[in-house]
């Protein structure tokens, strides 16, 4: 589970210990994983942590590999690290903009790259982290909106691509979910943000990491064996 230290990705390792999983709480914030590690391992689970920053390909290719040989290898990958960032388009800097798409759409692509052959060998699955923004646009986040774009894309494109080799692909899609990402996102003085937001979803009422975290944990499992390339929403009717 990459993003581990914290939000959904927390949420789902707990979810997956939980559920008797052996968890790698992979983060480039290497104290949160360890905590999230320690929460799942001292309620009886199986757990390690290591750093990983998803835009190094070379780690990834390394932490996977360790993971692999220590744990054994990985029946579900779990793509959930991301940033973002609310800007005008006119005023962010190509920088902001160039690492928004590493972290969220390229860091998905290494880390699922890196578990791809072990996941043919235990036939097992993924399960990426797209977004409301990923549907439809939204104002000031155009970054954001392109990775989880290309996130999307990219889960039916690898669902297709491996379906007949007996690996599952999919993605979910949330908003006005109550996670540290959205509380650091940069809002645009003197904008409209801010309303906009409070609009996600309908019901004014935000939705939790551990919602999140249970369809992930059911795409999973066996129960969705029939399920691949599918983007699922999780956000009350706002793409609805």
């Amino acid at each position: 589970v990459t993003g581990a230290a914290s939000g959904i990705g927390r949420a789902t390792a707990q979810r997956f210990g939980s559920e008797g999983g052996v968890v790698a709480c992979l983060d480039i914030d290497e104290a949160g994983a360890k905590a999230t590690a320690a929460s799942i391992t001292d309620a009886g689970g199986r757990a390690q942590a290591r750093r990983l920053d998803v835009t190094d390909a070379q780690a990834v290719d390394d932490v996977i590999a360790q993971v692999a040989a220590g744990l054994g290898p990985p029946r579900v990958c779990c793509n959930i690290a991301g940033v973002g960032k609310f800007a005008r388009s006119e005023e962010q800097p190509v920088d902001d903009f160039r690492r928004i798409i590493e972290v969220n759409l390229v860091g998905v692509f290494a880390v699922s790259r890196a578990c791809l052959p072990h996941l043919l060998e235990t036939q097992g699955c993924i399960v990426n982290i797209s977004s409301s923004a990923g549907i439809f646009g939204q104002p000031y986040n155009a970054a954001y909106c392109a990775s989880k774009g290309g996130v999307s894309l990219m889960t039916r494109s690898m669902a297709v691509e491996y379906n007949r080799r007996g690996v599952r692909v999919n993605a979910v899609a949330p908003a006005g979910i109550d996670t540290p990402i959205t509380k650091d996102f940069t809002f645009v003085e003197g904008s409209d943000v801010r309303e906009y937001m409070k609009m996600m979803p309908p019901t004014g009422k935000m939705g939790t990491p551990e919602m999140v975290a249970s369809t992930i944990a059911y795409l999973a499992s066996d129960e969705a064996s029939y399920i691949t390339g599918a983007i699922v929403p999780i956000d009350m009717g706002v793409t609805a």
